[in-house]
């Protein structure tokens, strides 16, 4: 019997027993089936692009003929990746939320963890489990899961932030819990910027006990203090990938700000180019000032101020910045996941070429 003859053999009694196995909620692998295991990771993800001059208007329209009513959906513009089948990247849906002078997004709670970081106005409030904030350009908001949270806009004009939540993880997991407040909004509490106050410094603590032992106490990160640090790590060697990059960290552990979610500033000076690179786990950014390249497996995408592009994983990029200002960046990723998991890896490779090649 020959080598092909067998192969055959092999492929049909396969087919035969799939049928009769299903029946009994049992299955054997297939010969029309993608493998399993692959020699590099494979993703359906897509490089995408998404230019402020399009979301602009978009989200300008969004504000005019949808309403946000109490207990109803947040209004907001989802980053959507046309290679997947839910969610911006595997594991976070990222979205652009509108909200107009005098209205409130009423109160409530999930199990995905969540942030927001503030693209454009301010007069904003949001109280997140008692605790109350103004939000300004530039600043980052956590919402960790299970915590109530509600947004109150007092300002004249719309605002605009970036939401992200790891909603695909807990997707996957069958884990979706969510919980509206009987109440449009919180009762705010008698020391309302307790965690700040207590964490904010960056270098010190209170003495004794941690409040919230669950997590990371810190939940604002205002952009006066992001900026302070990024000048500082202009003063560092250059990183060979992004050049000035720092993260959002939690101060009671070192550790990423959320657990599933890695939230980094990030700094790309005139005339760098960074090595080709690529690793495991996916990533979205926005740019705040700026314009740049990033070429991602033979894409080009030239972006400007108000942009966003997303990396899938494992994919082959690199950074450059042939302009004669700085561009500044921030980023989202999942890296804290496959940390976690001590999955992640990551190589970068000596030919700048290899992210030009298309796969």
């Amino acid at each position: 019997m020959t080598e092909t003859t067998t192969r055959s053999s092999d492929v049909e009694a396969r087919r035969r027993l799939r049928d009769r196995l299903g029946k009994d909620g049992l299955r054997i692998s297939q010969p029309d089936e993608p493998p399993l295991f692959t020699r590099r990771p494979e993703s359906t993800m897509r490089p995408m692009h998404w230019k402020w001059a399009d979301l602009r208007g978009y989200l300008e329209e969004l504000g005019r003929v949808l309403d946000l009513t109490p207990g109803g959906d947040r209004r907001t513009l989802r980053l959507a990746n046309p290679g997947l089948e839910y969610g911006t990247t595997p594991t976070f849906w990222a979205s652009i939320q509108y909200i107009n002078p005098g209205e409130v997004a009423t109160a409530h709670r999930h199990t995905p963890d969540a942030f927001r970081f503030i693209m454009h106005g301010d007069g904003c409030s949001t109280t997140v489990e008692g605790e109350n904030y103004l939000m300004n350009e530039g600043d980052l908001v956590l919402t960790p899961n299970w915590m109530y949270h509600d947004h109150v806009h007092h300002g004249d004009e719309p605002m605009i932030w970036l939401d992200v939540l790891d909603v695909s993880v807990m997707k996957k997991l069958h884990n979706i819990h969510f919980d509206p407040l009987p109440t449009d909004t919180q009762v705010v509490g008698e020391y309302p910027e307790t965690s700040y106050r207590s964490f904010g410094s960056g270098t010190m603590r209170p003495v004794g006990r941690v409040e919230r032992p669950f997590g990371n106490p810190l939940l604002a990160y205002p952009k006066a203090q992001t900026d302070s640090a990024m000048e500082m790590a202009k003063g560092l060697e250059p990183d060979p990938v992004d050049d000035v990059i720092l993260e959002y960290q939690d101060p009671t552990t070192g550790g990423s700000a959320l657990p599933s979610l890695s939230m980094k500033s990030q700094i790309i000076r005139p005339g760098f180019e960074g090595r080709a690179h690529r690793h495991t786990g996916s990533k979205v950014y926005y740019v705040t000032e700026g314009s740049g390249t990033t070429v991602v497996e033979g894409h080009r995408f030239d972006w400007a101020e108000g942009d966003f592009f997303s990396i899938p994983p494992w994919a082959t990029h690199r950074h450059l910045n042939g302009g004669t200002e700085e561009a500044k960046l921030f980023r989202v990723d999942d890296s804290p996941i496959f940390r976690y998991l001590r999955t992640f890896h990551e190589e970068i490779l000596d030919d700048a070429g290899e992210a030009e090649v298309q796969r």
